[in-house]
């Protein structure tokens, strides 16, 4: 037997919980009912591939390299990604238009972008693909867009089926893995037929009822959790989030991430589900992964407690964020204190899942704290913006002016006392 094909993501978690994951080797046939949903989904897989630096290789038939490089945006810019131009002398027919991308000094552009000489011939478009893998290390992702786009340039199906009937099984042997989008109604029976026995796997992308759903067709070696059963998803700009979350109940704990960020803001479920507008019951069944949020009711719950909706789905620190808005901050509460004396406002997101968490503390005039503002097992440290305010720790009392650092290791406050006759600002940082 060979050696075992590796296990990778396809940047959304709802989809490799539902196909089982996808593996080194395969080829992905999207079939797009619409035109315009395959995109998204290869949006991710992008971004997830750069994320673990992958090279990458988006082959273009059916939009210009200027097109192409503003709907990609910033995942343009990674040094990780190869543009292959098969419209400017295409479907382009090498239009002035489109050449002018060309006439600025390459050397200067964040992209890569080759441009085929003669897509018209597939023997040329394959020796470009093959070329440039050549070049690169490790497992290579392409992006083919699209077959569709291919069939128009070459004049018919047999140049589709015979281009992919030799291409599917070579990039399986040189371990890719390649996204290919074909728009459904295109195309005939035999083709789509030829095509699916070919391929590892294959997922149909449709809208039914002003509905997008996501079918799984074929997923080769692995069991999916429902085949030829679809379901709805929904693509807000950002998240693909499919519907109910079904396909992961064995594998996601929605309800422990939900119930965690919950806790981390201090807010009971009671408060939750006064916000969210349902029963403290219905959050509590949440929790305990006994019922599944509708999409509406999730959108809801991380509005409601400031996150976003794909950090109730993603494995450690998913961000690439580094830069967070005054607006982002989050109100906390912090159940041990009066409230009338203290309030904390998380200024890192909850959902950002690095090793230190950013607050801003305000204890207002001639005010007294029975406790320090955590429970935290870790390092803390704080500054004093606003003074004076005194600390008690179990080593002796300090009094702390504007402009003063604390350091905590082992040694915490166990009382805060406000002296002034002003509300006393504090940064404060926990350190996991």
């Amino acid at each position: 037997m060979g050696e075992k094909k590796k296990r990778v993501s396809s940047g959304i978690a709802g989809l490799d919980q539902m196909l089982s994951g996808l593996y080194i080797g395969d080829n992905v046939i999207w079939y797009d009912d619409a035109g315009s949903l395959a995109s998204a989904f290869s949006m991710k897989f992008i971004r997830e591939s750069q994320k673990q630096k992958k090279p990458i290789i988006y082959v273009s038939f059916d939009r210009s390299p200027k097109n192409l490089i503003e709907t990609l945006g910033v995942l343009a810019q990674n040094q990780q990604l190869t543009i292959l131009d098969c419209f400017t002398n295409g479907k382009g027919n090498k239009s002035e238009v489109f050449n002018r991308f060309f006439e600025k000094n390459g050397a200067q552009w964040p992209y890569q972008v080759i441009k085929v000489t003669e897509p018209w011939k597939p023997e040329a478009v394959a020796e470009a693909i093959y070329g440039l893998h050549k070049t690169l290390t490790g497992d290579v992702r392409l992006v083919i867009e699209s077959l569709t786009g291919m069939q128009d340039l070459w004049e018919g199906e047999d140049h589709i089926l015979k281009f992919y009937s030799r291409s599917c099984p070579k990039l399986y042997e040189l371990d890719t893995i390649a996204y290919w989008i074909i728009e459904k109604g295109a195309h005939s029976t035999k083709l789509k037929s030829h095509i699916n026995q070919i391929a590892q796997v294959v997922i149909d992308l449709s809208i039914r009822r002003g509905k997008s759903e996501i079918k799984i067709l074929k997923a080769d070696k692995r069991t999916p959790k429902a085949l030829n059963e679809a379901f709805d998803y929904v693509y807000d700009g950002k998240d693909i989030l499919l519907e109910g979350d079904r396909q992961g109940k064995g594998k996601l704990d929605l309800g422990s991430r939900i119930r965690d960020t919950r806790k981390k803001q201090g807010m009971s479920q009671k408060e939750l589900s006064a916000l969210i507008g349902v029963t403290p019951s219905n959050i509590s069944q949440i929790e305990s992964n006994l019922i599944y949020p509708s999409l509406p009711a999730l959108y809801k719950i991380a509005e409601t407690l400031s996150v976003e909706v794909g950090s109730f789905f993603q494995d450690g620190d998913q961000s690439l964020r580094t830069v967070f808005p005054r607006k982002t901050g989050v109100k906390i509460s912090l159940p041990d204190m009066p409230k009338d004396s203290v309030d904390a406002l998380q200024i890192t997101p909850p959902d950002l899942g690095g090793k230190a968490e950013m607050y801003m503390i305000r204890i207002l005039p001639g005010k007294k704290l029975p406790a320090h503002f955590f429970v935290h097992k870790g390092e803390e440290a704080g500054y004093v913006i606003e003074g004076p305010i005194k600390m008690a720790t179990q080593s002796g009392s300090h009094s702390l002016e504007t402009g003063d650092a604390v350091y905590l290791k082992t040694d915490f406050p166990t009382q805060w006392i406000n002296p002034g006759p002003d509300t006393a600002l504090l940064l404060w940082m926990k350190v996991r």
